[in-house]
């Protein structure tokens, strides 16, 4: 990098990303972070320490190359660090919103070893936003892809990235979606107070201007078979990125009690079916408290549209707050909208009315023991502790497994608990079959289903340039 150097203020406070007024907040679906100003992201920019090996680098699935698109931001070529970006991704607006950075890149960048690390999350949302603002028309087009047919089934992140990485090595790529609309879990289970629609749906519509076709209402194991798609429409590689969507179930008395709901269909009929609007053919009612018990994103997630819909809104956590395993900055938000958290405590059993109506929760106090196989201590029940709250509406978000509606169909198809089994490469146990993301590994992130994704990609296209050689070595 031969320009001048820019001074650089490594020691300056972290950035904080502008809120949405907090009484606003908690009666809107609007976007609750307001991303940095100009001025912020190059105050942000100059903290970097533009390390010479870059570790944020190689600690992102995706290897952005962080350090270089930062380094355009601090000499002013906005428009230069979204491009350093979109080498690596087309979606700089949904992960600079909702990747887990302190997980990843920022947990490795060296400055947090002795300070806050650099914002790295919210200088990718900058970036994306001011190309977005600068260029509202979108980017240029593609020329159309020639090369042989690939099926992606799901239009979650494991597909969104395969989709890219591939229509740009000249692949037909078609996106078979389930549901009505794109996005897989990023639009039925992400609210749109984080993640707005129109970003989503825009970085999405860059794909289809790159080539990539998509078919929303089939459900493949139903609609059409892994063979059909094989032997009658021409696919000559499939990946499936059908995501986690089987919630799991409390299993504790009366969860059949009218008021209950998984996280699962709670989320997906509000985000979804936009069950906020009262108008809506599908609304959900909650009652004046809501109790969801777990604590990932998505107890986060149903936490603060509870709060939005009028509940007063309670998360019931078996662990202590150290071991939420949601987004730090979810945690906080919640916090400041008014979700009280109930930690060290389980559900024994929903309590109802003769009418089947759910009036309360019986729980139970916790204490944490010896580590599980996660490495974080396990929590036991205090005997004698137990106490009931009062509630109307109870939300279960303790996790999810794979849809098993294209394994059932397919029992070819090698699983494990019903998890698509792969190997090093993401091949399943058919041929010229992969898969990744959350149908491989249950319930995780986006960006781990992005890495997921590229790297299914990249032996699709390795596979299928071998084949075509021993193709032409025959007909030779």
């Amino acid at each position: 990098m031969g320009e001048p150097q820019p001074k650089r203020t490594p020691k300056a406070p972290r950035q904080q990303l502008p809120l949405l007024d907090l009484e606003r907040r908690v009666t809107t679906k609007e976007e609750v972070a307001l991303g940095f100003t100009k001025e912020q992201a190059e105050a942000e920019a100059r903290r970097c320490l533009y390390c010479k090996d870059a570790p944020c680098v190689n600690a992102c699935p995706l290897h952005i190359d962080i350090k270089t698109f930062i380094y355009r931001m601090l000499v002013g070529d906005h428009e230069g660090a979204f491009e350093v970006i979109s080498e690596q991704s087309p979606f700089p607006g949904v992960c600079g919103r909702v990747c887990q950075h302190e997980l990843f890149c920022e947990s490795a960048c060296l400055l947090g070893k002795k300070l806050d690390p650099v914002a790295i999350g919210s200088l990718e949302r900058f970036a994306a936003d001011y190309n977005r603002a600068m260029h509202p028309e979108g980017q240029k087009e593609w020329p159309k892809p020639t090369g042989p047919k690939v099926a992606l089934i799901g239009s979650g992140p494991a597909s969104l990235i395969a989709a890219f990485d591939l229509v740009r090595k000249n692949y037909r790529v078609t996106v078979f979606e389930a549901l009505h609309e794109l996005g897989g879990v990023l639009a039925y289970g992400i609210p749109p107070f984080r993640l707005p629609r129109d970003i989503l749906n825009e970085e999405i519509e860059k794909l289809r201007r790159m080539g990539v076709e998509f078919q929303t209402d089939v459900i493949v194991g139903k609609t059409v078979t892994i063979d059909e798609l094989f032997h009658e429409e021409g696919f000559e590689a499939i990946f499936v990125g059908t995501g986690a969507g089987l919630p799991w179930l409390l299993g504790i008395p009366g969860e059949n009690l009218i008021g209950v709901y998984t996280a699962n269909e709670f989320l997906t009929r509000i985000n979804l079916m936009r069950a906020y609007d009262p108008a809506s053919d599908t609304p959900v009612r909650v009652g004046k408290r809501t109790i969801v018990v777990g604590g990932g994103n998505s107890a986060m997630d149903a936490a603060r549209w509870a709060k939005r819909l009028g509940s007063d809104s309670w998360i019931l956590y078996r662990r202590g707050r150290a071991e939420l395993k949601a987004r730090l900055e979810e945690i906080e938000h919640a916090e400041e909208e008014g979700v009280h958290f109930e930690f060290l405590a389980a559900p024994v059993r929903i309590l109802g009315n003769e009418e089947g109506y759910v009036t309360g929760m019986e729980c139970i106090r916790m204490e944490l023991g010896e580590p599980d196989e996660s490495g974080r201590r396990s929590p036991v029940p205090i005997p004698g502790s137990e106490f009931t709250l009062e509630c109307e509406t109870v939300v279960a978000a303790i996790g999810q497994a794979p849809n098993p509606t294209l394994q059932r169909a397919t029992p070819q198809l090698l699983t494990r608990k019903g998890k698509i089994v792969i190997d090093e490469s993401g091949k399943t146990s058919l041929e010229r079959v992969y898969a990744g993301g959350d149908v491989v590994r249950g319930g995780s992130t986006v960006i781990l289903a992005m890495q997921d994704g590229r790297a299914a990609a990249e032996a699709i296209h390795n596979a299928l340039s071998s084949r075509t050689a021993d193709l032409a070595e025959v007909e030779g």
